[in-house]
């Protein structure tokens, strides 16, 4: 399923809070005909956007999924759009089981992004040293503790993650950090962002990056970037 996250306080359910979760839940409460539990692959937090997030549930209707691909629109909000459904085994779940999940973030260097980049990224007028960031954000690769760049670190566990990919791609006017790893921490990735556009900015060098890395001290690293140019484009299990 997509969803644009901008009118959403994240994926997860929260008391007086309108999010992707609730808002799914409730469509397919109509189009199933009983009330539904989702779990997601990715728990993306409020104003973020996903292009392909994995959900499953537990269904007692015999309606086929094709069908519900087709049903499903009309108890959603525009924002909100299934891609496709299949029916899994019972035992799955599509957090535990998703083994990486991909994320990018859009920078739009210009002043009016086109349409299609209209609300989901970033835009910036200031000239970045992509090269530069470029080599920064090898220093991520590999199990790092990410402590340092997290805002409120989970109560009890272990800030440690694993990236398998981090790179920024250049389309023209259109600058993408893309970035996979087994899981994420709350923030992690805006946090990542805002410190390599502080080396694109020349406020940090590269020793700076990693050094922030290094010490998993928050008091070290750069502010987050906001939610804006983040999205969920893959989950792989």
């Amino acid at each position: 399923m997509g969803y644009r996250g901008t009118a959403y306080a994240g994926w997860a359910v929260q008391p007086g809070q309108v999010t992707v979760q609730s808002t799914l839940e409730a469509g397919l409460a109509e189009a199933l005909g009983h009330p539904v539990r989702a779990t997601a692959a990715g728990r993306t937090d409020a104003g973020v956007h996903a292009d392909a997030q994995v959900v499953s549930f537990e269904t007692t209707s015999t309606m086929p999924s094709s069908s519900l691909v087709q049903i499903l629109p009309r108890w959603l909000p525009h924002d909100i759009w299934p891609i496709e459904a299949s029916d899994a085994r019972p035992s799955f779940d599509a957090r535990r089981a998703a083994r990486r999940r991909w994320y990018r973030y859009a920078l739009w260097r210009g002043d009016v992004p086109t349409s299609s980049w209209h609300g989901r990224s970033l835009v910036v007028t200031d000239d970045l040293d992509v090269r530069a960031m470029r080599n920064a954000a090898r220093s991520l690769l590999g199990k790092c503790d990410f402590g340092g760049f997290v805002t409120q670190p989970p109560e009890g566990g272990s800030t440690k993650r694993t990236v398998f990919a981090a790179d920024w791609l250049e389309y023209g006017p259109l600058l993408q950090f893309e970035i996979a790893a087994n899981a994420f921490l709350k923030h992690m990735i805006r946090g990542i962002v805002g410190g390599l556009m502080w080396v694109g900015r020349g406020h940090w060098t590269i020793d700076q990056f990693s050094q922030a890395i290094e010490t998993a001290d928050r008091r070290d690293a750069g502010p987050n970037a906001p939610p804006i140019g983040l999205t969920l484009f893959r989950i792989e299990y």
